[in-house]
């Protein structure tokens, strides 16, 4: 239960709660075990009137009818108390399952770009919802029925040994072989669970991946070979599921049995104390029912033990991101103003899970209100570039510098705030258009929006749908095109008003009329801003301050556009084969 430990912290917040409802439970369970003395009483009022130790018929009616009322009266209250007990333990099972989605969630959130590079969204989904749900059940049923067992059992044997020590001892003798059991059935619950779970975040990534690909698949009329890959992982997962099952299911008839063989033992040995004359008749009815009483949290031990056994597995798995470090840290809290000017210092940058260095030695200034271009093939460095301003990841070596002070130094969520960043890969979310553009300004109104959408060239595409700026658009922006995507996200950039402008290749699924206008507007939007622009067209960048040529992560070419134009060098290859594809 190594991994469970993680938990204690919520055994301390909500300890009153908790001691609450062990009072409640040691009360209750106080109460259901006095029936069992109060029947032992009544059947020997019986056997006393039957022998003739007894001879007034009404006086033992009387005492009967006292203690049945005794016995209703117990049952309602100790039936009070276990609501009560439920309503604490259970209560606050769920409680501290919030508590801990809300931990897991904002983990998530302060996690690095790169560890979701690596891991997979169906599998982080998984152990927010089904690992959270399965801790839960450790912290609710599994403490609640723990307690009734430990409760029952330390009143209960108290009882029987007052009672009689003998018949207690036999009482006991399947408990080592069931105590035995338990151990090696936990270890094989544990292994199995472990790889239950592993399966259901499989299958959980699978699905995400085919709901959030449904076009690749149908274009490619590829449902069949989905399907099967669907059903192999879900037999896969079935199987392993019922090799779980079937450890599962040796608990319960193994108690059973265990319990049965304790009742046969205070029948034979207690009848025969009977016929001995060494104990009344009562004693074995007090026995039986304290057996059949411990019976249910007996045989609970074992599904007790298979949620813990699920548990400590699920909170392995929570905890191993729980204890991810970001690589992204926060090390200024203090706001400030940015200018906007920025230089790279032989900044050098190698993703691990590839080990590609995507920039090598790259230095370079910008200016306040500078706008300054990049230029180059697809995997030169480009958009490593846009992910370095936003410090999306920090440099591997060298250093970036804004306004004098290393990018490290600045507050990183007031950094962010103020750029306004448009990627090559515009993400729309599941809402109205007019909120996907408010995102870049929460309190922004109609009209701001309105005109963030105008400056985009994308108001005119809105106002033509059925609802206009209420649309809702389906998962990823799936409603519309792909450059209405990518204007909508530069709505949302340019409504935010950043001190940093980044458009990483914005304008790739953007029709040349539509770029031109959208630039026009860019080039009034950008002044007094520090603009970066990421493109592969010539038209995007000619008006740039500043253009820079990558090539394998190094800067091949810089300077002005006219600059570069006089140069046989890629810029102007590149300006020449534009300009040749435009005529054409």
């Amino acid at each position: 239960m190594k991994a469970l430990q993680y938990l204690n912290k919520y055994f301390v917040k909500y300890k009153w709660r908790l001691f609450i409802g062990v009072i409640i439970t040691v009360l209750s369970k106080l109460l259901a075990l006095k029936i069992p003395e109060i029947i032992k009483n009544s059947l020997n009022i019986v056997e006393d009137y039957l022998k003739g130790n007894v001879t007034d018929l009404e006086e033992v009616k009387h005492e009967l009818l006292i203690n049945i009322l005794m016995i209703v009266g117990i049952t309602l209250l100790a039936g009070f108390f276990t609501f009560l007990m439920r309503q604490t333990i259970i209560v606050v099972s769920r409680l501290i399952e919030f508590d801990l989605k809300n931990e897991i969630y904002q983990q998530y959130q302060r996690l690095s770009t790169n560890f979701y590079k690596k891991n997979r969204t169906g599998d982080l989904m998984n152990r927010i919802s089904e690992d959270v749900s399965k801790v839960r059940m450790y912290f609710g049923p599994a403490i609640m029925y723990s307690l009734n067992m430990i409760v029952l059992f330390a009143i209960g044997f108290t009882k029987m040994l007052n009672t009689d020590l003998k018949l207690t001892l036999y009482t006991l003798i399947p408990f080592p072989v069931l105590s035995i059991s338990i151990f090696f059935l936990s270890k094989q619950i544990n292994k199995r669970t472990t790889i239950v779970q592993e399966y259901l975040s499989k299958l959980t990534t699978f699905n995400q991946e085919f709901f959030s690909g449904i076009n690749v698949v149908k274009s490619y009329a590829i449902e069949k070979n989905v399907l099967n890959g669907f059903n192999e992982l879900a037999d896969e997962s079935k199987e392993k599921n019922i090799d779980l099952s079937k450890v599962q299911a040796l608990f319960f008839p193994l108690m059973i049995l265990l319990i049965g063989i304790s009742n046969i033992l205070v029948l034979y040995i207690g009848g025969k104390q009977y016929i001995a004359g060494n104990i009344r008749i009562g004693v074995i009815a007090e026995f039986i029912l304290y057996v059949n009483i411990l019976t249910w949290p007996v045989a609970i031990v074992g599904w007790v033990t298979s949620i813990i056994q699920q548990a400590e597995v699920s909170q392995q798995r929570v905890n191993e991101f729980l204890q991810q470090k970001p690589e992204i840290i926060n090390t200024n809290n203090e706001k400030t103003t940015l200018r906007g000017n920025i230089s790279f210092n032989n900044v050098f940058l190698t993703y691990d899970d590839t080990n590609i260095t995507a920039l090598n030695n790259i230095s370079f200034d910008v200016e306040e209100g500078e706008t300054i271009a990049f230029m180059g093939k697809t995997g030169c460095g480009k958009t490593s570039i846009a992910n370095l301003i936003t410090r999306m990841y920090d440099t591997t070596e060298g250093t970036i510098n804004i306004d004098g002070t290393p990018i490290k130094d600045l507050n990183l969520y007031n950094l962010r705030d103020q750029i306004g960043f448009v990627p090559q890969d515009p993400f729309l979310f599941s809402d109205t258009i007019e909120n996907n553009i408010k995102f870049g300004k929460n309190d922004a109104s109609e009209k701001d929006i309105i005109n963030a959408a105008k400056k985009a060239v994308i108001h005119d595409n809105i106002v033509q749908f059925k609802n206009g700026y209420k649309t809702i658009l389906g998962e990823r922006g799936v409603t519309l095109s792909g450059g209405q995507k990518q204007r909508t996200s530069i709505a949302r950039a340019i409504i935010k008003d950043p001190k940093i402008l980044v458009f990483d290749d914005c304008l790739s699924a953007v029709d040349t009329e539509t770029e031109e206008r959208i630039l026009s507007n860019l080039n009034e939007i950008s002044k007094g801003k520090t603009t970066f622009i990421i493109s592969h067209r010539v038209s995007s960048v000619k008006n740039a301050d500043k253009i820079i040529i990558l090539e394998n992560g190094k800067i091949a070419e810089q300077g002005t556009h006219n600059q570069l134009i006089t140069r046989n060098g890629i810029y102007k290859n590149l300006y020449e084969q534009q300009l040749l594809e435009k005529e054409i």
